[in-house]
């Protein structure tokens, strides 16, 4: 039996649901479940991708359920009325409980591997985030962190708090060298109707049952 999935909100013109770890945010050639291939099947109508989330992150997306919306609801992702924050679980501790990551980095799709790199690079682009410290596990070898992302670039999260010693736990990509899953979850998404132009805000939070989750309280 397949997954059902989670769904936050439903209207005419789209629907917030969330995403399980581990599963595809929109089809590919292998042919296997997506999040849209399944919420199509669940909703029975055709699904339209706003956003994607890597394979092994979970949380909070927005889907459109009809092309006009689709329009409207894409034209907002990477703009201020498109906001998204994270939760992560990183390496060590932050010197300051709250501070902005400002990087250029370039993305080689060949390898899918980005990389800190000098504004002079070419194809180099931006990267900004701001976060905000929510909890340290008992050892301080693990922090909980809320990410606000004004940039939207590939792995940006992962490579940024990597580039500063403190790789995301579970990422052996970016450095770490546990062997948990990619602890970064979609905690929030705030936009704005593409029909009633209200700003809207979603969040759910990650499963406190699973590793390394568990060691911190929600």
């Amino acid at each position: 039996m397949k997954n059902t999935i989670r769904i936050l909100y439903k209207d005419e013109t789209l629907a917030v649901a969330v995403k399980p770890s581990g599963l595809l945010s929109q089809p590919d050639r292998t042919g296997e479940d997506s999040m849209i291939s399944l919420l199509a099947e669940q909703l029975g109508r055709e699904v339209f991708p706003i956003h994607r989330l890597d394979r092994a992150v979970g949380g909070v997306m927005v889907f459109a359920l009809t092309k006009p919306a689709a329009g409207k609801l894409s034209g907002m992702v990477g703009t201020d009325t498109f906001e998204k924050e994270y939760m992560a679980v990183i390496h060590g501790v932050p010197t300051e409980e709250k501070g902005e990551f400002s990087d250029y980095l370039y993305h080689d799709p060949r390898r899918n591997f980005t990389s800190v790199v000098t504004k002079s690079t070419k194809d180099a682009k931006e990267a900004r985030l701001a976060y905000t410290l929510i909890g340290k596990d008992m050892e301080k070898e693990f922090s909980l962190v809320r990410v606000r992302l004004y940039t939207g670039r590939t792995h940006q999260i992962r490579v940024q708090f990597s580039s500063r010693k403190m790789p995301l736990a579970g990422d052996g990509k970016y450095g770490a060298r546990d062997r948990m899953g990619l602890a970064l979850w979609s905690y929030r998404l705030s936009f704005r109707h593409p029909i009633r132009k209200k700003i809207m805000a979603f969040a759910a939070l990650p499963d406190s049952e699973v590793t390394p989750w568990d060691r911190f309280s929600f």
